[in-house]
């Protein structure tokens, strides 16, 4: 058995693109269009894993997204997805300046969660040791849930 990919509803490409490329880092590694089916899916991989995601030996994000419009709801429901990261702090920074709410700060250096656009629980886990607190972060309030 091998694990090959979270399928994730989404209801606007761009902007989910915008948050797990631009805000998360991830990278696009394929794209499907299907006219009789009328759906797009877009297949993301994490930096560290596109060489092996090209040739189907890493686990992937199924971004899908329906092209007649739905209403998806419970996004908590789905639990989370997770990311270890190289710079907690530096990441939340960027997802932050891109307007994406940290519903649980790093405050303790090792752990934050955010929301994508469609409800998806995202939790971020730092590389190895947890940083030293560090402002505005180790005061800042949970925002949400998470």
């Amino acid at each position: 058995m091998q694990y090959l990919h979270t399928m994730i509803r989404i209801t606007d490409i761009n902007t989910s693109l915008r948050f797990y490329c631009d805000g998360l880092g991830l990278e696009e590694v394929r794209r499907y269009d299907s006219e009789a089916g009328r759906f797009t899916l877009v297949f993301l991989a994490a930096p560290r894993d596109l060489e092996a995601a090209r040739i189907n030996k890493a686990p992937l994000i199924e971004l899908t997204y329906n092209w007649d419009p739905e209403e998806y709801t419970g996004g908590r429901n789905f639990g989370h997805l997770a990311y270890r990261v190289d710079d907690i702090y530096a990441l939340c920074s960027r997802l932050n300046d891109l307007g994406v709410t940290i519903n649980r700060p790093p405050r303790d250096g090792y752990m934050a969660f955010v929301r994508s656009p469609d409800g998806i629980s995202v939790e971020l886990l730092q590389s190895g040791d947890a940083l030293p607190p560090t402002e505005p972060w180790a005061s800042m309030p949970n925002t949400g849930a998470w």
